[in-house]
């Protein structure tokens, strides 16, 4: 290769990494291209509904929403009704390389899907505190098992971690499963046949339900629904997690998240940190996804004890 064939290569290889600044072997980070989010128009810091037109004929669109790692599946949850598991489910849209497709039915009456820190389990919340889980196999997933189950303590909103912790809703050790006023944001662990499952304590629960969460893989910070009403209205705010294991007392997300009586849960960060999304609706005929630009509000919240 003479100077001058050289000298062009290495122009054009420049030009392409600066372009791409999201590069990794010469292709572009598929989160930071114009097809990322189904090909939505990313919102600014006022929460915006995401991708209408494309869920619309699912009814109800609802709780806890996935993204895989690489962006390119994306895992959503439907019902008929409020409070009704029957004719619920869960679905994927996948993109196949030159276009989303269409969505698919891959779970009834399992929702809320939260990926494991691999990416190779999905679990999913059933009926009576259950958790179920699907494994990736080569042409899909697997068909839904049951996991995990109590007759003692509910699961809800079952959320995995990169250390293998668990964090979710749960009576604990208090009253009843069925009795909803006693869950608290719990923290969960699985040594051997041993399950112990912890409240975060009083920095973070009230006195009523306590169970819509999001949890960082790092376990850095947690978006809880907070200040419920008796018509179960809410608030989304976060806490982050101090040096010594403890939480910061909660901060609201502010008045363009929280304005309004609403309903507000599933609260999800996208993998890249960029995005947080979660289910809003004042009743079932307005209930649907949402999404918000959250890396900038998450550092500016950021207490400086943390």
């Amino acid at each position: 290769m003479n100077n001058s064939i050289c000298a062009l290569y290495l122009f054009s290889l420049c030009s392409l990494l600066i372009a791409f600044p999201g590069c990794k072997h010469g292709l572009p980070d598929f989160l930071h291209s114009p097809n990322a989010y189904l090909g939505q128009e990313p919102p600014g810091d006022t929460p915006v509904p995401f991708a209408e037109e494309m869920l619309k004929d699912s009814g109800i669109v609802l709780g806890r929403v996935s993204f895989s790692k690489d962006g390119k599946a994306f895992y959503y949850s439907f019902a008929r009704h409020w409070f009704d598991d029957r004719g619920s489910g869960t679905k994927e849209i996948r993109f196949d390389g030159g276009k989303w497709l269409h969505p698919v039915i891959i779970a009834e009456n399992i929702t809320n899907p939260a990926f494991s820190a691999d990416d190779q389990t999905l679990y999913l919340g059933g009926a009576n505190g259950q958790v179920w889980v699907m494994k990736k196999v080569q042409n899909g997933w697997s068909r839904p098992e049951l996991w995990l189950e109590s007759d003692h303590f509910g699961l809800y909103n079952f959320q995995c971690t990169n250390s293998g912790a668990y964090y979710l809703g749960s009576n604990a050790n208090e009253g009843s499963k069925s009795d909803w006023s006693t869950y608290d944001f719990c923290k969960m662990t699985i040594e051997g046949k041993d399950t112990l499952i912890n409240s975060l304590g009083s920095t973070l629960n009230t006195p009523g339900f306590d169970g819509d969460l999001f949890i960082a893989p790092d376990e850095s910070y947690l978006i809880i629904s907070t200040k419920e009403t008796p018509s179960f209205e809410c608030e989304l705010w976060i806490s982050y997690r101090k040096n010594n294991g403890e939480w910061t007392e909660p901060r609201s997300l502010g008045e363009k998240i929280n304005q309004g009586l609403a309903h507000r849960f599933g609260q999800y960060v996208s993998p890249d940190g960029k995005y947080l999304f979660f289910t809003k609706g004042t009743s079932e005929a307005d209930c649907t996804i949402y999404w918000v630009r959250f890396d900038k509000l998450l550092a500016a919240l950021r207490p400086d004890e943390v």
